[in-house]
């Protein structure tokens, strides 16, 4: 259990500071509320539309093509470093990968998955 006195001691130094943190700011924080406090806040701009917008389906399309293919960056970090140990068969895997994703982006592309309108 030696080995866990570091991790557990810097886990409990990080509770503390955060809780600490909240609890400070509630004891001491402005308590004053108006109007443009109580306003919903992004980015530094005034909301302009209603949060109850509805979104278009292209945006969820988007979301989960970006997904896809961040994925295929989680698996081409791991590949690249072994890459020498793998030899010629990790070479071919990843190109066949790599192929078969190209033929998934070309065909969304070519449906105009990724035109956004």
């Amino acid at each position: 259990m030696e080995q866990y006195i570091g991790a557990s001691l810097m886990l409990l130094f990080a509770t503390g500071i955060a809780g600490g943190m909240v609890l400070m700011t509630s004891l001491l924080g402005p308590k004053k509320s108006f109007a443009d406090k109580d306003e919903p806040f992004e980015c530094g701009e005034s909301q302009i539309v209603s949060p109850h917008q509805r979104f278009s389906v292209k945006f969820y399309l988007v979301a989960v093509l970006f997904i896809l293919f961040d994925i295929e960056a989680v698996f081409l970090f791991p590949w690249a470093i072994l890459f020498k140990k793998l030899g010629m068969f990790g070479f071919i895997e990843m190109f066949l990968f790599l192929l078969i994703l190209g033929v998934g982006l070309l065909y969304v592309w070519k449906k105009g998955g990724l035109d956004w309108e």
